[in-house]
């Protein structure tokens, strides 16, 4: 009998696994001693933070490739042929939401290998949830373009797009590109478009504040620098 895949959320930062977990979703975790990562390094080093009762060394994990191949996806999972349960695990946050790791799920659907999902942080629920905006209709579109004039071409695109649908846009960047998008958006935006900035969520540094892009302009820059920003904007 197959194993079953486990999809393993991840803390969005350096606070007590309490803060953020479910004691079962701990549990479930420290019970497995084989992991699919986004990254290895800090796999172990979240592994190591919730307590894990096994030494590190005799625990599997395997990185999964930025770009897997089909013949990656069958030898990460060749475990769950075997019997043995994979713990799939996210950078931070939700496995399979806005990383590759779909990927692994979609190959185990196809396989009839049962998947589990566990509860734990998303930074995208969590920003939208205290932004105030539509949570009725939204929509996450991952990286905008890193150089203009593509990236306010996009923007202004993404507004059209609320505009028209009413429909709360979701986006993230790299953290050092926080600053260069914040003002490409005060840029290209109307100034009645609301847009919030949730920074560290679910970190005692945690910052989340909505404006209308008239407002932001008004008030002090923000310091986003280096710090997880999910971006969301809704336009009138």
């Amino acid at each position: 009998m197959a194993g079953t895949l486990w999809l393993l959320p991840v803390a969005l930062g350096d606070t007590p696994w309490e803060n953020c977990l479910p004691a079962a979703t701990r549990d479930t975790t420290c019970r497995l001693t084989h992991f699919v990562a986004e990254n290895a390094k800090t796999a172990r080093a979240e592994l190591k933070r919730i307590g894990h009762p096994r030494p590190l060394r005799e625990l599997a994990i395997e990185q999964l490739p930025e770009a897997p191949t089909a013949a990656d996806i069958e030898h990460l999972l060749a475990p769950l042929r075997a019997g043995l349960d994979i713990g799939l695990m996210s950078e931070a946050g939700c496995p399979a939401v806005a990383d590759p790791g779909a990927l692994l799920v979609r190959r185990a659907h196809e396989l009839g290998v049962t998947v589990k999902p566990l509860v734990g942080p998303s930074s995208l629920l969590l920003g939208l949830m205290a932004s105030g905006l539509d949570g009725q209709r939204f929509a996450f579109h991952g990286y905008l373009p890193a150089r203009e004039p593509e990236r306010s071409r996009r923007i202004m695109e993404l507004e059209g797009e609320s505009t028209r649908l009413r429909q709360t846009q979701i986006f993230i960047e790299t953290p050092y590109r926080n600053q260069a998008l914040f003002n490409a958006l005060l840029l290209a935006c109307k100034p009645k478009t609301r847009l919030c900035l949730a920074t560290d969520l679910s970190l005692p540094s945690e910052q989340i504040a909505t404006r209308r892009v008239a407002e932001w302009k008004a008030t002090a820059t923000p310091q986003l620098d280096k710090r997880p920003t999910v971006f969301l904007l809704l336009a009138d």
